[in-house]
């Protein structure tokens, strides 16, 4: 296997590297740097999306028949890899990753007609109704109904962990259109608009103060029929491709690779209180040693995945393994952020935004103001997506054969 970047891939790299360099404005990279939630608020990530869009490089993992870039499989790590290093504001998945990819490959073509465009173009705010109170882990025992009456659905049940759901205008949602038969069969993909009546969010604020989940209750809700993806009773194959693009669309490697670096530089500065910075201590240098190898390992292995893909190799499961490594190597750089800022981490600030004019002055440092609410909103990564339990329970079934 060759995993060198070939000269086009170097070009390509040169022209991301420029592109970013004029067109990523300052404040979207303060915004992005001073977000301590898993999402940047829309403000910040939507006006990214709309540049990128103007660019055509927003849906880079659509087809290119769809609006997307066509781009190959490393291109796409080598996009994302340079808009870590230079610290772009994350993009909100539901949308180009989750919704998006789903409506291009189960579709109609009236169905792309009507989502797609308000997809690219920011227009449309999506969010996600899989987990329910009680079925997290176990989708596939969910309660929530659609009952068909003529040319509509009528859903009744409730969401929950629904991200930015407060912002969102339209949720895909996993429903229950029948009973009989094997739970897994009677589940179907809805399109549902969420400005309605008998649609009702409820915020969840985290324990570092923010609101990025709720709660939505549906209660005879409306949505055509025409919103149904694929077939009644598809839906569970449906949520299956959905989640592999969930836990696998994207590299984890360069925003985690990223984030190591960042600490050996805050370390280079940070006083120890003995003698010189903490950087130049042995026993830190080799806990980010450390790390740094893990990422890079991870980045390999998600570069031998990435050769496969190029080589028309579906995702599969592998795509639980760099969930997994990536979200607890995530983990692992949130705590020793908080071991490096010491008592200065201790600061949580419940003001939002944290950045722009009106944000709170932090103490000590720009760095240490997120640290604590970054640990604690990242604490949920080694869940949501998929937790590490279902995570390993598909590596031993799929992979190791067990």
């Amino acid at each position: 296997m060759d995993m060198d970047f070939s000269p086009a891939d170097l070009a390509f790299r040169e022209e991301v590297r420029a592109f970013i360099s004029e067109s990523l404005p300052e404040r979207l990279r303060e915004g992005g740097r001073k977000t301590p939630g898993v999402f940047v608020e829309p403000e910040i990530g939507l006006e990214w999306h709309r540049i990128l869009n103007q660019q055509g490089w927003v849906a880079y993992h659509w087809p290119k028949e769809d609006g997307g870039t066509g781009w190959t499989p490393t291109q796409k790590f080598i996009f994302e890899k340079e808009c870590a290093i230079a610290g772009a504001p994350a993009l909100s998945i539901m949308g180009l990753r989750l919704v998006g990819p789903v409506i291009c490959a189960f579709g109609t073509p009236e169905q792309k007609a009507r989502f797609l465009p308000g997809i690219l173009n920011a227009d449309d705010f999506w969010c996600q109704g899989y987990s329910e109170p009680g079925s997290g882990s176990d989708l596939a025992s969910l309660k929530t109904t659609a009952r068909r009456e003529g040319d509509e659905y009528i859903v009744n049940g409730s969401k929950i962990w629904t991200t930015q759901a407060h912002y969102a205008n339209w949720i895909f949602a996993l429903v229950r259109t029948d009973n009989s038969g094997r739970k897994q069969q009677g589940i179907s993909f809805l399109l549902i608009p969420m400005d309605q009546e008998g649609v009702e969010v409820s915020p969840i604020v985290s324990m570092s103060g923010d609101h990025e989940v709720n709660q939505v209750f549906f209660s005879d809700a409306r949505t055509s029929a025409s919103n149904l993806i694929g077939a009644e009773g598809q839906g569970w194959t449906i949520a299956k491709y959905l989640l592999e693009n969930e836990r696998g669309g994207s590299c984890f490697a360069p925003r985690l690779l990223q984030n190591i670096t960042e600490l050996g530089a805050i370390a280079d500065s940070q006083p120890s209180g003995v003698n010189g910075a903490i950087g130049g201590h042995a026993a830190f240098r080799e806990k980010l040693a450390m790390l740094k190898l893990e990422a890079e390992a991870l980045e390999v292995t998600e570069l031998r995945i990435l050769a496969d893909l190029a080589n028309g190799r579906a995702p599969g499961p592998q795509t639980s393994l760099t969930k997994m490594l990536g979200s607890n190597l995530g983990q692992k750089v949130d705590e020793l952020r908080l071991e490096l800022l010491g008592y200065d981490a201790l600061q949580l600030p419940l003001e939002r935004p944290l950045y722009g004019n009106s944000a709170p002055a932090p103490i000590g440092s720009e760095a240490a103001q997120i640290a604590m609410g970054r640990y604690l909103n990242n604490r949920a990564s080694t869940i949501f997506g998929g937790s590490d339990e279902v995570q390993k329970n598909i590596i031993a079934k799929s992979v190791l054969g067990l």
